[in-house]
């Protein structure tokens, strides 16, 4: 009988001491982020002495992230891709980031093929960078960003580790999240692994599509990345590492991809529509083959049609799903312009009625 006791004592003391073991780590991951967010907001106290920062990255979202930055200290030299044909006449064209280098007046900016090139290498470590900033650019390899003597971070456009990937916010809006953000982490080995350095967080209501979060969040990462790179400066960086079992993937999307299936629920449709809204598009085959890209839509109750069927009554498009209909409120006819489904209607002489493929 005393055994017994003795045992069942064991076991629930056990039992305790792994429990309480579990509050104490839940309790420091905690104290972790919260003591981050604390730097990330009031960093700017610490002094900050002149760096050699770097600057890294291609489209239109990086854009904004290369002014804060050059504003605070300034950006000593830009790296982005070759200039390309661009447009119907295939125009050579330089990146968005390239421009706007020029503009603020930034006089070295490498255009390497590959990071591998040794050329660029050797340039590169030639600047001897103390910070490398990277916005929507190219998978670094180790040479590159070890370059930095006081670190390089990316900033991603989710909340990691949530959508590791290149599409990050298109995922976010397919998935139907209701909350999105960017994160600056260190460039490590593995893309998108790296420590956590700051995070801003935005909410996504209900029907915003891809791009009006790219533009959300692109504003949020322009002042994440001059934050980070004053933390680097200033000595004051703390980071977090990422709990990899949390990660989820948001791959690259190819046109493939964006063919609508309408067999999935109408809120999972408009999602999708909404996720790859403006670009690269959701898209859908019409009877005479030509392809309807679909920009916006509404779920509408009261309408019975089979997925994928189908109604145009005056100034609305219907289409049918699994479990209900949306209506089309904005579309992109092949070879033309996107434009509201009502102006679409106004001079539409097609059938009233048919099945998308």
């Amino acid at each position: 009988m005393l055994a017994n006791v003795l045992q069942q004592n064991v076991i629930a003391s056990i039992l305790f001491i792994f429990l309480l073991y579990g509050a104490l780590l839940f309790v420091v991951a905690k104290v972790e982020c919260i003591f981050v967010t604390i730097h990330v907001y009031y960093h700017h106290l610490l002094p900050v002495t002149p760096m050699n920062v770097i600057f890294m990255g291609t489209p239109d979202f990086a854009v904004a992230s290369l002014r804060a930055i050059h504003s605070h200290f300034p950006v000593s030299a830009v790296v982005t891709v070759p200039d390309k044909p661009k447009g119907r006449g295939l125009t050579v064209q330089p990146s968005a980031v390239k421009e706007t280098a020029i503009e603020l007046g930034i006089t070295t900016i490498l255009q390497p093929v590959s990071l591998k090139e040794s050329s660029f290498l050797e340039a590169l470590k030639a600047l001897k960078p103390d910070i490398i900033a990277v916005v929507a650019f190219r998978i670094l390899p180790r040479e590159v960003f070890a370059a930095a003597r006081l670190g390089a971070f990316n900033v991603h456009g989710s909340l990691l580790p949530k959508y590791r990937g290149a599409a990050p916010i298109n995922w976010a809006i397919i998935n139907g999240e209701t909350e999105s953000g960017v994160t600056t982490f260190l460039l490590a080995d593995s893309v998108d692994t790296g420590a956590m350095v700051g995070r801003r967080t935005v909410s996504i209501p209900d029907g915003m599509t891809a791009g009006e979060l790219h533009d959300a969040l692109m504003l949020l990462g322009a002042e994440l990345a001059r934050e980070t790179c004053q933390m680097l400066a200033s000595g004051a960086i703390i980071s977090v590492r990422q709990n990899d079992t949390e990660a989820t993937k948001a791959p690259k999307i190819f046109r493939n991809d964006c063919h609508i299936n309408w067999n999935n629920s109408a809120r999972n449709v408009r999602n999708f529509i909404h996720g790859m809204s403006p670009h690269p598009g959701a898209w859908t085959l019409q009877a005479d083959g030509k392809t309807l890209k679909l920009l916006r839509s509404d779920i509408v109750q009261g309408f019975s049609l089979s997925a994928g069927e189908y109604a145009i009554t005056d100034s609305t498009w219907l289409v049918g799903c699994a479990d209900g209909a949306l209506a089309l409120t904005e579309i992109q006819p092949e070879g033309k312009r996107a434009m509201n489904t009502a102006d679409f209607l106004h001079g539409y002489r097609g059938a009233l009625k048919g099945v998308f493929a």
